[in-house]
């Protein structure tokens, strides 16, 4: 969406300016003048350049999460633990002293140690997290925070628990539904690397030992094999060098937003990663709303953790839309990306004030569908790559022994 620089005066003579957003510039007017005010100058930002400070970000976060990587059933185990312990009456400083004290992984027990001492220093939880960003994201410290202020920390403390839980169980199921097709697509690279560097090359002096003639598809492939044993490395550098550019580019606004949205529509792996963003927005919107957390502070917070930038693009127009005064089913339904079950769940739980509810009902839907998906992977993609992977390399092995079938038709007629 938008953004416009603007300059009002209102009916005293009194000068303001700032920023808004709106979906063309009509309606940034509209607005501004809604609230019997003057406009001396309204002009759009230019966001040519706006990428680089958010892509430095992006940069530096990302460094910072493969510095402190940690498992997320550590987290989980962290949380639920921490939970348990402040309900029975011990203090944090003293809850997390004891956790670091037993917590194997040295990364979360360093991280631990730290919180503990910030803590006894004066700082509050959320405080404390706040400092390890590669660690702590911004929902766990924003749920912690709400639960200071409302005073139910164990509560929120055990329900981060289980929505890092089911976050957990969701990202091991699309692992393990792409897992098998990247292994079979390196199986197939690697056997394919081998027939053009070793393979085709040994049958190929062979074939020039004996003199034998070379059909058309042979020597195709046999052509194909040198020009790939000489250019071997140049191939794999410039591989490397591809995927390094795509995680650059995936680090810009734009790029990550084609690249995601690219994502999106591959068959079945992009309904997958749909199904499991939709669960991701409904559990972590749920959560947050039933922590007393504001819609438009929530709506900020899920933009931040879906993971992708179609979703996140629309979840802030959606934001946009509920500060214009839209209700939150209004706000979604006019990004044209949310799905129809999510909507009338959503809907049906602004009218009746159990919002929060009904997306703990829309995340288990969503669950449901992803096991489903994966289920289905498993049992039809499975055999169909070994198919395709077979079928690849026992064409090309045909196609090399093709001469040795000729030579022998030969020696036979000879005979």
């Amino acid at each position: 969406m938008p953004a416009y620089t603007y300059l009002i005066k209102d009916e005293s003579g009194g000068r303001s300016e700032g920023q808004i957003k709106a979906d063309n510039l009509d309606i940034a007017m509209q607005k501004l003048s809604s609230e019997n005010q003057i406009i001396v100058k309204l002009e759009e930002i230019d966001t040519t350049w706006d990428f680089i400070g958010p892509f430095i970000d992006e940069i530096n976060l990302s460094i910072e999460r493969f510095k402190n990587r940690i498992p997320l059933s550590n987290l989980v185990f962290f949380t639920r633990q921490l939970a348990t312990m402040y309900s029975a009456g011990l203090t944090l400083e003293r809850a997390i002293k004891g956790l670091a004290s037993e917590e194997r992984h040295p990364k979360l027990k360093k991280v631990l140690t730290n919180v503990g001492e910030n803590i006894r220093k004066g700082l509050s939880l959320s405080e404390a997290l706040q400092r390890h960003p590669g660690v702590f994201s911004t929902l766990f410290v924003s749920l912690t925070k709400a639960g200071e202020v409302s005073g139910n920390l164990d509560e929120i403390l055990d329900e981060l628990a289980t929505y890092l839980e089911n976050l957990d169980d969701v990202r091991r199921k699309v692992r393990s539904a792409m897992t098998y097709p990247i292994f079979m697509v390196l199986f197939l690279f690697a056997m394919m690397s081998a027939m053009f560097m070793w393979i085709i090359p040994m049958f190929s002096d062979v074939y020039v030992q004996l003199g034998a003639n070379l059909p058309e598809a042979t020597r195709r492939l046999v052509l194909l094999s040198e020009w790939i044993s000489i250019n071997f490395n140049s191939i794999v550098f410039s591989l490397f060098g591809f995927i390094g550019s795509l995680w650059l580019v995936s680090k810009t606004q734009r790029g990550g937003y084609i690249l995601d949205s690219i994502k999106l529509k591959v068959p079945v792996f992009g309904s997958l990663l749909n199904q499991s963003i939709l669960n991701k927005f409904s559990k972590t919107a749920g959560i947050l709303l039933n922590a007393g957390v504001p819609v438009i502070e929530s709506m900020n917070l899920i933009g931040k953790i879906v993971s992708n930038r179609v979703y996140e693009v629309a979840i802030g127009d959606a934001t946009e839309y509920i500060r214009d005064g839209f209700n939150i089913t209004s706000a979604l339904r006019r990004t044209e990306i949310f799905p129809p079950i999510l909507l009338q769940l959503t809907a049906t739980g602004e009218e009746t004030g159990e919002l929060d509810s009904l997306l703990d009902r829309t995340a288990e839907y969503y669950y449901k569908q992803v096991n489903a998906l994966v289920e289905r992977m498993t049992t039809l993609i499975e055999p169909i790559l070994i198919l395709m992977v077979g079928v690849i390399i026992a064409v090309m092995v045909v196609i090399t022994y093709l001469p040795v079938f000729y030579l022998g038709a030969a020696l036979q007629s000879g005979l």
